[in-house]
């Protein structure tokens, strides 16, 4: 078992912004396992230190743009956590100092220019880091900010005085640390720039993860006109335009935080008929851990998995994001926190009618098959050229051995990471 996004970013420490925005370091997704440690195997292959200190990372420029420029972003594991940037030259650490005042620049220049479209590959070199990511803008470079901390202020596509709010802009996310690098593409919030993954290892294997094709926001922005028109329902919110323009197209989480009316009910009616299916139906969720098979069923309005913990019926938003009401993860087990992953991606891809079994039971033929669904990640998975790509936080859940929905590369002897913008074809 490889790390997951989830256990990467756990990693973070929780961290609060002034009225600008989230900041780095922040915890951002609970792992399919425990909310804050790596697994087991991780810990000890860490002890092993089998990764070198640096890695050698290439980014390629195919978005037919110019300038487009790269950012590196994280917490250095070989030097206490402490928040860390790439300068410029794409080969210096830079570690700021807390400022004085929130909304304060950065001291240096960290952004990184890529050649011209169709250019050769900028390469840079990275050391150990959690929870990083490899940002990336068109036309102009990004502005980050710093809270006293420091704490590093990060772009935001929902809050309309963000400086980058107008950018094309996206990221990949990534932890390299003593036992391997793990990187993701990623969905979760928006769709923008289309980003693929490379991943090569020291005896030339390779991984990818093949991202949206040329094209491909425009192609979401279609599918998403297309559903609000099949069913009456403002997907077409989520579409962020400029000038005429698609500039990203949000995900349902995002739009919740924009507008917190947006679809508001939409799953409520699924719900109730998943409460009345499994009022005399067992539901199984495997929890993919060292708990096994757990059972539950309705009772009292609660789906309640014996001896282990109960879940009251998610509304719309929990399920979108996946971390909110019954799926919070405040102050759940262990064991009820690998039940959270499951169950909250049953929802998204609407599959709890159909299946009982969770998620070993699950075809992924099946996912988003309901009319009531995460059609968001339903047009996301469509649109990628591999079908794979987190589209929603536990969209890596999958059957034991089953196929891989999150777009992840990952590598106990990693040579070189690859990053193509714009496609790969």
């Amino acid at each position: 078992m490889n790390i997951s996004r989830r256990t990467m970013l756990a990693g973070s420490a929780a961290a609060l912004a002034g009225p600008l925005l989230a900041t780095l370091p922040a915890l951002r997704r609970a792992g399919s396992g425990s909310a804050s440690t790596l697994p087991v195997h991780l810990v000890a292959d860490q002890a092993a230190a089998q990764t070198a200190a640096t890695v050698t990372m290439t980014i390629q420029n195919n978005t037919l743009s110019d300038p487009v420029y790269a950012f590196v972003t994280g917490q250095a594991i070989d030097n206490g956590n402490a928040l860390m940037l790439l300068e410029a030259d794409g080969q210096t650490p830079y570690y700021p100092a807390s400022p004085s005042a929130t909304g304060s620049p950065l001291a240096v220049d960290c952004a990184i220019p890529l050649n011209a479209s169709g250019g050769a590959p900028v390469t840079i070199t990275v050391p150990h880091l959690a929870g990083a990511r490899l940002w990336f803008s068109i036309g102009s470079p990004l502005t980050f900010l710093l809270n006293p901390g420091p704490g590093l202020v990060e772009p935001s596509v929902t809050n309309p005085s963000d400086p980058n709010i107008g950018l094309p802009w996206d990221f990949a996310e990534f932890t390299y640390n003593d036992a391997e690098l793990f990187a993701n593409i990623t969905f979760v919030d928006f769709v923008s720039i289309p980003v693929a993954l490379t991943l090569t290892d020291t005896a030339g294997n390779q991984q990818t993860a093949a991202g949206l094709p040329r094209g491909g926001l425009d192609t979401v922005c279609a599918g998403l006109t297309a559903q609000a028109a099949a069913d009456g329902n403002p997907w077409t919110d989520l579409i962020v335009t400029s000038g005429g323009r698609n500039l990203r197209a949000l995900s349902p989480a995002q739009g919740v935080a924009v507008n917190p009316s947006f679809l508001s009910g939409y799953f409520d009616g699924y719900v109730s008929q998943v409460w009345a299916k499994y009022a005399s139906t067992a539901l199984t969720v495997e929890t993919q851990a060292s708990y096994g098979t757990v059972t539950g069923q309705v009772s009292g309005g609660l789906l309640t998995f014996s001896g282990v913990g109960s879940f009251a019926q998610p509304a719309t938003a929990d399920i979108f994001s996946c971390d909110s009401g019954p799926f919070s993860p405040a102050g759940m087990s262990a064991e009820m926190l690998a039940i959270v992953p499951r169950l909250a991606a049953a929802f998204n891809r609407s599959t709890l009618l159909i299946d009982a079994d969770q998620p070993d039971g699950e075809n992924p033929a099946d996912y988003y098959a309901d009319p009531v669904t995460n059609h968001y990640a339903r047009i996301v998975h469509a649109t990628s050229l591999d079908g794979r790509g987190y589209a929603f936080p536990y969209d890596d859940v999958a059957p034991t051995g089953g196929a891989d929905q999150s777009g992840a590369v990952s590598s106990g002897s990693p040579a070189q990471l690859a990053i193509t913008l714009g496609a790969v074809h």
